[in-house]
């Protein structure tokens, strides 16, 4: 039994107790009743906190407790009463947290319990001053008669404390009377973990922030109306979890002999563990994933066969399921309709003028080859060319890229409803299933759905000239929840649907009595999402402190002994900017000849394939740039083409601590960890001995394009199709003084080390869980064929048909109209059976007719005088 999760009424005198011996031992000023409360989230298994008295660090220790819905928060049964002083002055109730394992001592608060960087500062701190910081309480903020909480972060003991002031109608004269009050009524709160803040409260009191100074109120007021109680969303270890992806976060590995094996691929956003139980769903990159087969040069067609069974027995320990789609289909949906029709669309390319892109080419183009704008290779895979069919508005080239990615989605939801209990959370990722919650609903449409887009979203302008928005709008809207990294991306879906399809959004009340931004559709509200993924400090600090990282990083040092090194690591397409950092650099040399060999660019390319001509035209374009300034100032850029599997975390983190400086200068680009990475591999700038190490480290320069830019405000924000800006950021990032420097890693560092990729998650799928979804089916109606299907939630007074009362009510009426739909009542409707329908046109099988048994029901009803029957047909008379 976890000793946190069980009370002892025992601790109010010993409360008390400990109160009364608080520093402040003048009780002429009244008596606060304070509740201290505070989130822990690196307890392990066992152990237990306790609040003890800085100044009496052996006296008694208060415990606190928490409960599977407070969980992270650990609060004491009872308020401690503290004693204040009859006239305003500098006193301060100083307190630290102890931690107990298994009953015993095990140790103080430490500044890690917080974060790395409040690990950093805290470092500076106590070697600086000697002392270990405490948390302190200002009693002059505090009013005798009344009752406050305390709301702490362990580890965390700078800053302002965190207050929240409840005011009470009576007044208590001595620590007794509180203490019987207390023992009376109970405890008057109610832990909310969700928005960080007490929010269960008496009838008899309001809420109100306190900061520093009572005068003037803090700009940051947190209120509630009193008596308003929410229901706080929790995730337990009982909650199932399905995360779908269009790959499973692990790397395969075959023997010469047969056997295969299976990793983490830790760098993956979703292979981050949790408690919950958790399914992953997605295909395997294996050889011939991609698609590219039937063209002569490769003969891999994925898994094979006849071994995939082993491959299913090696993922099984992870909780991973396969896929399996045939190689060919998934590369025209991966390489052909993702990559060459949605990709420029969603990164808000959409020019008839622009060169064709290479959709779905199945062979690697060759390099070296120069490519005619229309070549006949990648002319049927260009949007400009646009034939008119019956298929979504195309019969072309286009329409066959669409079956495959309607197929692919299918595939997904077979294996999907099959992994599904009762109750699971289905959490869908990535542009490659924006159709998935259609398919899904139809057959499960009691399960939360949500969707995670991590490309940006376009504005309406843009969308809409995609022949298939309207099915792909409703894909997503077939979800209970969207989410994206930022409001921008979602602003621009709130657009596309409200104009696209003429729907409302606004803000409507959740499950826990707070409210979501959400699309009204059909009765049904579809919550909206916004939050920027992080990356996981101790997985990336574990690969920084492994010996070969550290060999890589002292030999690129090495090699480029005495220069500032500024490193970039991008796919090569038109999309990330390479040549535009290229002329930046240029630029900057021209104008300041005197850093030219003190810097270098290290510019690692990866090979995008399956970008075909852009992939070819923007690589021989690099080429020339680099080799043109290399012969104007030799050595300046190093440029490294690589495959994907070449530049894998370890590498990356490699050249990113080796780095000073790291640039993306992306002109439209979604989620990109590589600047939060880079903030993680140089957080040691911020301790005395990374200052004194000689190096101006740290930055970074982002384009204003990129998602992550929103996030990290310590960076230099540069807009790339402004080659000076670029070429000014060069100069800033060399010249920055120290203490500017410190502040802009400093800020950078608060993201990256407080907002991972488990908080990240748990955010999103607290806001699924907490979709209000009623749980009677019938409540909820399907409508549309294909893949215009919808979920239509019926109103909060619709009451779904009771058959006993129809059945009470038929015996009893003197006269019955009875109206029966021929196509789907009585008869199967082949109109819903796209194959049955194909059969019937082509006049391959006979119409579905009547039987004997529901003719005779139908005579049945006729014979009974108070009936009147109609059959009700738009079909033609067979």
């Amino acid at each position: 039994c976890n000793s946190n999760l069980c009370s002892n009424d025992g601790y109010q005198v010993q409360n008390d107790r400990m109160a009364t011996n608080s520093p402040a031992t003048d009780s002429g000023g009244g008596i606060a009743q304070v509740t201290f409360r505070v989130r822990c989230e690196t307890l392990g298994h066992g152990e237990a906190i306790f609040l003890s008295q800085a100044d009496n660090p052996s006296g008694s220790r208060i415990p606190l407790f928490t409960t599977a819905k407070s969980y992270p928060w650990y609060t004491t049964r009872t308020p401690l009463s503290l004693p204040l002083p009859t006239t305003p002055n500098n006193k301060t109730y100083r307190y630290r947290y102890a931690i107990n394992r298994a009953g015993i001592f095990h140790r103080w608060e430490e500044p890690s319990d917080g974060g790395g960087i409040e690990e950093f500062r805290a470092q500076q701190t106590i070697n600086s001053s000697g002392n270990i910081a405490v948390h302190t309480v200002p009693l002059r903020l505090l009013h005798g008669g009344e009752i406050y909480t305390v709301n702490d972060v362990l580890g965390v003991t700078g800053g302002p404390p965190d207050i929240d002031h409840i005011k009470m109608r009576n007044n208590f004269s001595s620590v007794g009377s509180l203490a019987r009050k207390n023992a009376s009524a109970g405890s008057l709160y109610g832990l909310n973990s969700r928005n960080n803040s007490a929010v269960g409260m008496t009838d008899q009191g309001s809420k109100k922030k306190v900061g520093f100074a009572p005068q003037p109120p803090p700009t940051s007021h947190r209120s509630s109306e009193a008596g308003a109680i929410k229901q706080a969303v929790h995730l337990t270890s009982s909650d199932g979890l399905i995360v779908v992806s269009a790959f499973l976060p692990v790397h395969l590995t075959r023997s010469n002999d047969g056997e295969w094996s299976a990793d983490w691929d830790y760098e993956a956003l979703l292979s981050m563990q949790t408690h919950l139980r958790v399914t992953r769903v997605g295909t395997v990159k294996w050889r011939g994933w991609h698609g590219n087969v039937g063209g002569g040069k490769s003969d891999e067609s994925g898994v094979p066969v006849d071994e995939r069974h082993k491959v299913e027995a090696v993922l099984r320990p992870f909780n991973c399921v396969p896929v399996w789609v045939p190689t060919t289909l998934f590369g025209e949906m991966y390489n052909g309709f993702c990559k060459g029709v949605l990709w420029p669309i969603l990164h808000n390319v959409a020019s008839v003028y622009s060169t064709p892109q290479t959709g779905g080419n199945t062979e690697k183009p060759d390099p070296d080859k120069d490519i005619e704008p229309y070549d006949s290779q990648y002319a049927e895979y260009s949007m400009d060319d646009v034939a008119q069919g019956p298929i979504h508005g195309d019969g072309g080239r286009e329409g066959e890229l669409w079956a495959a990615f309607t197929a692919v989605n299918r595939h997904f939801t077979d294996v999907i409803i099959q992994c599904f209990n009762e109750g699971d959370l289905i959490w869908i990722h990535g542009f490659h299933l924006m159709i998935l919650p259609s398919f899904l609903t139809r057959r499960i449409s009691m399960a939360k759905i949500g969707i995670f887009l991590h490309t940006p979203f376009p504005s309406s302008e843009i969308f809409r000239t995609l022949w298939c928005r309207e099915d792909l709008l409703r894909g997503m809207l077939n979800a209970d929840q969207v989410g994206f990294h930022l409001f921008e991306y979602a602003r621009h879906f709130l657009t596309c649907c409200r104009r696209l399809l003429g729907l409302n959004y606004g803000m409507f009340p959740d499950s826990s009595g707070g409210h979501n931004l959400a699309i009204d559709t059909n009765g049904r509200h579809v919550s909206v999402t916004s939050i920027h993924a992080g990356v996981e400090p101790p997985v990336l600090h574990q690969v920084l402190s492994h010996k070969s990282t550290c060999d890589r990083v002292a030999s690129i040092r090495n090699q480029f002994r005495g220069k500032v090194i500024f490193a970039a690591i991008d796919r090569m397409e038109s999309l990330k900017g390479i040549p535009l950092k290229l002329i930046a650099l240029e630029r900057f040399l021209q104008r300041c000849p005197e850093w030219a060999g003190k810097i270098v660019v290290v510019q690692v390319g990866i090979s995008a394939f399956e970008r075909g001509d852009d992939y070819t035209k923007t690589r021989n374009e690099i080429i020339s740039m680099v080799t043109n300034i290399n012969n104007r100032w030799p050595g300046t850029v190093q440029f490294q083409e690589c495959a994907e599997s070449e530049m894998r975390l370890q590498q990356r983190m490699a050249l990113l601590r080796a780095a000073d400086v790291v640039m993306v200068t992306t002109i439209r680009d979604g989620l990109n960890l590589i600047p939060l990475e880079f903030t993680i591999a140089h957080l040691d700038a911020l301790t005395e001995q990374g200052r004194n190490d000689g190096r101006k480290r740290g930055l970074c320069i982002l384009s204003e394009f990129s998602s992550c830019t929103r996030v990290m405000r310590g960076a230099l924000h540069v807009n790339p199709w402004k080659i000076s800006e670029i070429a000014t950021a060069f100069y800033q990032a060399l010249t920055m003084s120290e203490d500017e420097r410190m502040r802009r890693i400093s800020i950078a560092s608060e993201f990256v080390t407080r907002v991972t990729t488990q908080r990240w998650a748990l955010a999103v799928m607290l806001d699924l869980k907490g979709v209000q979804k009623n749980e009677d089916a019938g409540k909820y109606a399907g409508a549309g064929l294909g893949l215009g299907f919808r979920l239509l939630g019926m109103d909060s007074k619709f009451n779904s048909l009771d058959a006993n009362s129809v059945a009470r009510a038929y015996r009893s009426a003197k006269s019955r109209l009875i109206l029966l739909d021929y196509g789907g009542t009585i008869l199967a409707n082949d109109n819903l059976d796209q194959l049955q329908r194909f059969q019937f046109v082509k006049k391959s099988r006979p119409p579905s007719v009547p039987t004997e048994g529901l003719i005779s029901t139908l005579k049945e009803l006729c014979s009974d005088h108070r009936n009147i029957v109609f059959v009700v047909s738009g079909k033609e008379r067979h």
